[in-house]
């Protein structure tokens, strides 16, 4: 049916070990923005023993307003289509490598995990990935969108808002973590 919030915190944890691990035999470094997840991805990392080496920190932005003033995304997309979208993932993944000169790859998330999400985005998540190129400005950057967890079922047995939005959150800091990995190994 569905994993439980502790399972998602082990594998999350794994993942976390694993993303470590290849950083450490690449040696790159890594930069992340994040929004819906609030920080909950560098604070896995930041576990880890001797991260810091390749972990060059997290810019949690979470309103609209620090998306803009921080990362610089651009203030007309906030509107429309709107800080949920795969062109605001791309911009944050290229704004926090822009900001971030150590670091080579930065990842991005942005999302609605409810509730009051609008229908049509409830559980959406957009992970944005961007690799520094051989001149410094110039990134490849990709963005995928995935849904969460999203059925009356879970909804029932988690039995509130609150668990169902923290279940989210952390099921999207697992497939974050796990998408940084499947993108550094796709490039062996």
């Amino acid at each position: 049916m569905f994993s439980s919030l502790e399972q998602i915190q082990i594998d999350a944890e794994k993942a976390a070990s694993e993303l470590a691990e290849i950083l450490d035999q690449k040696q790159i470094k890594i930069v992340f923005a994040e929004s819906c997840t609030a920080g909950l991805v560098s604070a896995l990392l930041a576990q880890i023993p001797g991260i810091s080496q390749w972990h060059c920190g997290s810019a949690v932005v979470y309103q609209i307003e620090t998306k803009e003033n921080w990362l610089k995304i651009d203030p007309e997309i906030l509107i429309d289509p709107g800080p949920v979208s795969e062109i605001v993932a791309h911009q944050m993944a290229e704004g926090v490598l822009t900001k971030t000169p150590q670091a080579d790859i930065s990842a991005s998330i942005t999302g609605h995990l409810g509730p009051n999400a609008p229908d049509d985005q409830d559980g959406l998540v957009y992970i944005g990935m961007s690799c520094r190129q051989k001149n410094e400005t110039i990134f490849q950057t990709v963005v995928s969108p995935h849904w969460l967890t999203n059925n009356s079922d879970l909804e029932t047995a988690l039995k509130s808002e609150t668990k169902l939005r923290l279940y989210r959150q952390k099921q999207a800091t697992l497939i974050l973590l796990q998408s940084v990995v499947q993108l550094i190994r796709s490039h062996e």
